[in-house]
């Protein structure tokens, strides 16, 4: 039997499993960062700072407003109950997955290990950062580079001691045990990872299985490429084969959902067991690039109609959106993306653009919309907003933002961006 779903459906059961049908509670605890890791199972890290950074944002997205150090204390003490890895890119995982992940430790080990692969030429750089962990525990880059021994008359270079580190990292030798600011520290992975867990061997096939179980649970309901894309599975084949027993244990039922299709047919698509179609979806959000709710631009596109692409690295008199635009979900709908920028120095967050999507209602959206933006300057303790005229949705962002009686934001100003009449 195949389920069929309209796209509204399919939409309502995605969100629904990424936490989005649950009331944001008053004050958040450890608790409920708890709680949105069991739905995400991964949540993954990025350097950008231009308005928070990436790893926070999914927490506020399903939460709403909380302190940020309450995550730093959770996921960066050394007895955290999560370690880093490339589960997705690079990701908070919990330390029981990290077995899971021995596969991929393996493939790149397997990848490196060749006569005249980086780990091979590079060989004493490897042996000599393991000894310094070994010898003074964990340690940053940084604290590596003074004492880096000189090789042929002269320093090593650095990059090769950065490099090790992170071949190091990706094999399964080292694991990081903390972060100082941004700043990775790195030990060996048996004085983070506990050894009851370091210990316990999985199987390929039964990691990928239990990656694509989790996947699907994630997502609600999914292609093969949404469930792959999840955790960066490339092999097809162990991808084809854990759906497969997946269906056949009853854990996935086959679904077509009406819209997405390729080729003017079908995509064969599978809806976990436990997933729940609500209603109605009503929440309100601001999502980060790297939510698992838009970060496989083809889901993306096909399941909410957002065609996204983050402009970091385009010129900036070629961007279309802005340097960081943020997803914004009404209901079941992406909505707008709004480009934000935290300005410390004058306690403002500063709407660099605004755009509305093909599927907004302005009249409808716009207070939403707005509301969210005042959440998120409180939330990073910013005390003004400012919008600029530069998008489709500004002035009405402006008008709503204006129009609330919040007392922790004062009425939105506006500010000219670079790029306003240019596009």
């Amino acid at each position: 039997m195949i389920d069929t779903l309209s796209a509204a459906q399919a939409r309502r059961l995605a969100l629904a499993a990424q936490g989005f049908t649950r009331s944001r509670p008053a004050s958040v605890s450890t608790r409920h960062l708890h709680r949105v890791m069991d739905r995400l199972g991964v949540l993954q890290i990025d350097s950008v700072n231009v308005f928070a950074r990436s790893h926070y944002l999914p927490m506020f997205s399903r939460l709403g407003s909380y302190d940020p150090a309450l995550l730093d204390r959770v996921f960066h003490s050394r007895t955290s109950h999560y370690v880093e890895y490339l589960a997705h890119e690079a990701t908070f995982i919990p330390v029981e997955d990290w077995p899971l992940w021995r596969f991929r430790m393996d493939d790149f080990r397997a990848r490196w290990s060749g006569p005249d692969s980086w780990m091979s030429t590079n060989a004493r750089t490897l042996e000599w950062v393991l000894d310094e962990l070994r010898d003074r525990g964990p340690l940053r880059p940084a604290d590596l580079r003074a004492d880096a021994p000189r090789e042929r008359g002269s320093w090593w270079d650095w990059d090769d001691v950065k490099l090790a580190l992170e071949h190091l990292w990706r094999t399964g030798d080292v694991a990081i045990s903390g972060r100082k600011g941004f700043e990775r520290s790195y030990a060996l992975a048996e004085r983070v990872i506990p050894p009851e867990i370091l210990s316990r061997d999985i199987p390929r096939a039964d990691a990928i299985r239990e990656l694509t179980r989790r996947a699907a649970r994630s997502s609600g309901v999914a292609t093969q490429s949404d469930l792959a894309d999840y955790h960066r599975i490339r092999d097809r084949a162990a991808m084809s084969r854990s759906i497969a027993d997946l269906v056949d244990a009853g854990e996935l039922i086959p679904a077509t959902v009406r819209g997405w299709e390729r080729g003017g047919r079908p995509l064969a698509s599978w809806r976990h067991r436990d997933a729940v179609l609500p209603r109605r979806i009503d929440a309100a959000a601001l999502l980060t690039p790297f939510d698992p709710v838009v970060w496989f631009r083809d889901r993306a596109l096909r399941a909410f109609e957002l065609d996204y692409r983050i402009e970091i690295y385009v010129p900036a008199e070629k961007r279309r959106y802005g340097y960081y635009s943020l997803p914004v979900l009404v209901g079941d709908r992406i909505v707008a993306r709004v480009d934000l920028k935290a300005d410390r120095a004058t306690s403002t967050l500063q709407v660099q653009s605004a755009w509305w999507e093909p599927q907004a209602k302005p009249a409808d959206d716009a207070e939403r919309v707005a509301a969210e933006l005042a959440l998120a300057a409180s939330w990073q303790g910013l005390s003004e907003i400012s919008v600029s005229g530069w998008g489709t949705a500004a002035d009405d962002v402006h008008a709503a933002l204006s129009a609330r009686s919040d007392p922790s934001v004062v009425p939105a100003r506006r500010h000219v961006h670079t790029r306003e009449g240019s596009v």
